[in-house]
């Protein structure tokens, strides 16, 4: 056996040759209709894989389905490494979610793949790295191999491999750890008179109209629309419509003004009227007078950093007993406050600016009006309380 080669082995009965390599990896050959040789594009971990292999090439010549592979897509031999920079870089995606998946590739994803071609990558491969990567962290490993996962198939339906090797079911989602206990009025209530007067209609609107934290601190003056009506009876009542258009993310180089997380996040919130009178006070004492003035600034006058409203924060839900409470965990409070009034998916889906797998959903709008009606009910909701 000359230098170099590998041992080649041939069962008596069998489809084709398996070699096993020096770097301990196998190849798999066989002789086609044609009576020429040809080899799988890739090596495989186990033995067992590649007479797997062999077995669907036996089956497509019986069954007359088998081609020459000179006819099939060639596979490619650029690296992952190089591939998925590429991809991220070609993707048309906010800067936020630009730096997440350079973060995700680059820490967790070159090292295992970055210098395999991606026609050597198997299924093996993917499987022996899920099976150790971030176990203790599920939404990291979630996030990891969903961003793998999209960038093999892309590579697939580019004809750049011959299949997308991650397999496992149920891998690109997870489930939450912990399931949220919704904060309860008496709570709402309390958490908001501990807080800073600056910072209590920020947990109004966050608990009351369910907004994300980077929507709430990037509210301005000119998207608070409030009015005053007298009704049949002669009472007055008040009305206003938060819109939601704009959100701020944190990225490296500082704060990035963007869109809502989603198409649906861009959206009119109507305000409960019992938080009328508070936002308007707000917005007296609070507000600088242009239209884009920050609702809730930092003392500098820019945005709002995470860190600087959780100082507050904590301290706030400890004094409520509620030290398990996070601000997003408001918005979920929200949720169920408005789903207690009887509104319905679709109307729901509108005013917390969710959006589904399911395209159609997309296309189901809240009947006009309809929003206005649930924030009605929100206050009655706190009245009766």
């Amino acid at each position: 056996m000359a230098r170099g080669e590998g041992r080649k082995t041939r069962q008596a009965g069998t489809f084709g040759t398996v070699q096993q390599l020096p770097s301990g990896r196998y190849r798999a050959m066989y002789y086609g209709p044609d009576r020429r040789r040809y080899k799988a594009p890739t090596t495989f971990r186990a033995k067992a894989d590649a007479r797997g292999w062999l077995a669907l090439r036996q089956a497509e010549i019986i069954s007359k389905a088998w081609t020459p592979p000179e006819a099939a897509p060639k596979i490619t031999r650029t690296t992952f490494a190089d591939y998925a920079r590429n991809w991220i870089k070609q993707r048309d995606l906010k800067q936020h979610t630009r730096e997440h998946y350079e973060v995700l590739l680059e820490r967790h994803l070159i090292s295992p793949f970055g210098s395999l071609p991606l026609s050597s990558i198997t299924v093996d491969d993917v499987r022996g790295w899920y099976a150790t990567f971030a176990t203790e962290t599920p939404t990291l490993r979630s996030h990891t191999y969903g961003l793998l996962r999209t960038i093999l198939g892309t590579a697939a339906s580019d004809g750049k491999i011959s299949s997308n090797p991650c397999l496992i079911r149920g891998a690109g989602t997870t489930k939450r750890v912990k399931k949220i206990r919704p904060a309860t009025l008496p709570e709402i209530e309390k958490i908001t008179t501990e807080m800073p007067e600056q910072y209590q209609a920020m947990i109004l609107l966050a608990a009351w109209c369910a907004l994300r934290f980077g929507e709430l601190t990037e509210l301005r003056r000119k998207d608070i629309v409030l009015t005053t009506t007298v009704d049949l009876e002669g009472e007055t009542v008040h009305m206003g419509v938060i819109r939601v258009e704009r959100a701020v993310v944190r990225v490296d180089d500082g704060y990035l003004v963007t869109t809502p997380k989603s198409d649906a996040g861009t959206r009119d919130v109507a305000i409960p009227p019992h938080l009328v009178p508070v936002i308007h006070d707000h917005l007296a004492v609070h507000v600088d007078g242009g239209p884009d003035a920050l609702l809730f600034p930092a003392a500098h006058g820019r945005h709002l950093a995470p860190a600087t409203l959780y100082r507050q924060f904590y301290k706030a839900r400890v004094a409520a007993d509620r030290p398990d409470l996070r601000f997003h965990d408001l918005r979920h409070s929200g949720a169920v406050l408005a789903a207690a009034t009887g509104a319905t998916l679709a109307e729901l889906m509108a005013r917390l600016g969710h959006s589904t797998p399911q395209a159609a959903m997309r296309y189901q709008h809240a009947a006009q009006g309809r929003d206005q009606a649930i924030a009605a009910a929100l206050s009655k909701i706190a009245l009766g309380q």
